[in-house]
């Protein structure tokens, strides 16, 4: 190219002195500071210069146009030339003039490859300068802008900006870029910011769907990925010690069970982040249900308060009770809600101490899901896909057989919970008996009964559970039991995104005869014993309620 700048030698001297230069090229000018090519048309081919100059070629660079918006002010910087994807002969320009006490915004547009120029600064404040701007490659005329004080949207190409500020601190937005679904910020002096999954919502926004009393966003391809990094508590408190490679860094565990990390950045949630809009808020309740390929409800939340579940059942790894089912927000104006993509979990036993292994849920394998939205008597319905990290070697079929055992395990383990928990119910009611026979002609045999009775139930529990741990350190003193040594099973299948091991099936159908014997042995307790001490507290005729009289 000739030279596009405009070559005023005054700019280009040294810098400093008189003692001594000051000579690290900052200070010169006459630079080309701004270059893009067209990714609509190969070879129309953009430059900017930090003295104010724009310049286009349509034919590879043999020959240049000058095509400066007339009305920008002299020695503009021109920080960001950004073509259109959709369109050969549009651009935008951020322009400059800080340095030069100008700390208005310049941003321009042209649909002439420069022939006339439009400025596009409506909605920025006046005195916020700005230095990046960028057309969204997948939706015409979404643009987002950078300025010094922060970021800005416009839905119609640049006739109107809005904030979008949103959780950005205000700082310097120095640049941006769009990927895929999500909007990169780069700013000055507080580091990398992403917007994930934001301009997959910003793309479906038109005016219909503000005028909706509520509207279901189109949920962008999630990818099925594993954290990158595990988590450690201390002392089952709220203070969480993670390593990320040699790097330790600290955070605490918030009431929903979320990490909040005090001295590093957060990777955007792992699940399928749905995003809805409600125009007012709604008074009765909101739900979002998650459902299979098939129809099949796999799991709902609601915005309703929900309990938190009893602890147990959370294994070594973690030491801390499960948290609460997500709330589901419902707020007026957009809200998100992220499915962690588990399917419901097993039972669980109060007071259950396990070593390596969980009650969780497995992970939906990828395909197509279905969400509805169900909020003032309406239910708005999209569909979902989960497709695999596209890193690892396995199938779909391979994962989908990985998710199979997966849910096996999590339903025996239920069986075995279940039994576990009846167990003890119906070991309790026997108890109250017995306390309420004391003085009865009939207590000795009723006790004598109760004992052959609960005998026999707790042979099938301790044969299910380790009743010996009662806390995460005391499997290294007892030995595992069946349920520990099924969740056990679960651990080294999802251990991997691969298909399950042969052992691992062996393993599987080894424990579930062992477990399927206790819950015979139960059957034939509940069949016999239980009917026959029922009938002896029959014959007792003892009294349902027993009023202690005091001698």
């Amino acid at each position: 190219s000739p030279d596009l700048t405009r070559n005023d030698k005054s700019k280009l001297g040294p810098a400093g002195g008189p003692i001594s230069y000051d000579q690290t090229s900052v200070e010169y000018y006459c630079t080309i500071f701004a270059f893009a090519e067209s990714p609509a048309t190969r070879g129309v081919l953009w430059a900017g210069s930090d003295d104010g100059l724009v310049h286009v070629s349509r034919d590879n660079g043999t020959s240049w146009q000058n095509v400066t918006p007339k009305d920008l002010p002299e020695w503009a910087m021109i920080s960001i030339i950004d073509p259109s994807h959709h369109d050969p002969g549009t651009a935008y320009v951020a322009a400059t003039r800080y340095k030069l006490d100008d700390y208005r915004p310049y941003l321009y547009k042209t649909t002439d490859y420069g022939e006339s120029w439009t400025k596009i600064t409506e909605g920025i404040p006046e005195n916020s300068f700005t230095r990046v701007v960028r057309a969204d490659p997948a939706s015409k005329g979404l643009l987002f802008a950078g300025t010094e004080t922060g970021l800005y949207v416009s839905f119609d190409d640049g006739a109107q900006w809005q904030p979008l500020q949103q959780n950005l601190p205000v700082c310097p937005v120095h640049d941006l870029v769009i990927k895929h679904d999500d909007l990169v910020v780069g700013t000055h002096g507080r580091s990398f910011w992403i917007l994930d999954g934001g301009v997959a919502v910003l793309r479906q926004i038109t005016d219909q769907v503000g005028g909706a009393d509520a509207h279901l966003f189109t949920t962008p391809v999630t990818y099925r990925v594993k954290g990158a990094f595990r988590t450690f508590f201390k002392d089952q408190g709220t203070t969480v010690y993670n390593r990320l490679g040699t790097v330790n860094v600290t955070g605490t565990r918030k009431p929903d069970g979320t990490l909040e990390l005090l001295d590093a950045g957060m990777n955007p949630p792992i699940g399928v982040a749905v995003t809805y809009f409600l125009k007012s808020k709604p008074e009765g309740e909101v739900k979002l249900r998650f459902l299979d390929a098939k129809g099949q409800l796999i799991k709902e939340f609601t915005s309703k308060e929900a309990e938190a579940p009893k602890s147990g059942g959370q294994g070594h790894d973690s030491g801390h009770g499960k948290p609460k089912e997500p709330k589901v927000p419902a707020d007026a104006g957009t809200n998100r809600f992220v499915w962690n993509m588990r399917y419901p979990d097993a039972e669980d036993v109060p007071g259950n101490m396990m070593w390596r292994g969980s009650v969780t849920g497995p992970v939906a394998a990828p395909g197509s899901y279905k969400v509805e939205l169900v909020v003032g008597g309406q239910t708005l319905a999209e569909r979902l896909e989960i497709r695999k990290d596209p890193r690892i070697p396995a199938t779909n079929e391979e994962l989908q057989e990985q998710f199979d055992l997966l849910i096996k395990v999590r339903d025996k383990l239920n069986e075995t919970h279940g039994a576990i928990n009846q167990v003890r119910h119906v070991r309790g009611q026997v108890d109250t008996w017995v306390k309420l026979a004391a003085g009865h002609k009939d207590a000795d045999a009723i006790a004598k009964a109760a004992d052959e009775l609960k005998g026999r139930l707790t042979a099938v529990e301790e044969a299910l559970m380790q009743v010996k741990s009662k806390s995460h350190e005391d499997p290294l003193n007892f030995p595992m039991q069946l349920n520990n040594k099924l969740a056990t099973v679960a651990d080294v299948v999802a251990m991997d995104d691969a298909a399950p091991t042969k052992q691992s099936y062996e393993v599987f159908a080894d424990l579930s005869a062992k477990i399927d014997g206790q819950l015979d042995q139960l059957r034939k307790v509940l069949a016999d014993a239980v009917p026959a001490f029922t009938g002896l507290v029959r014959d007792a005729n003892l009294p349902l309620i027993a009023v202690a009289v005091k001698q």
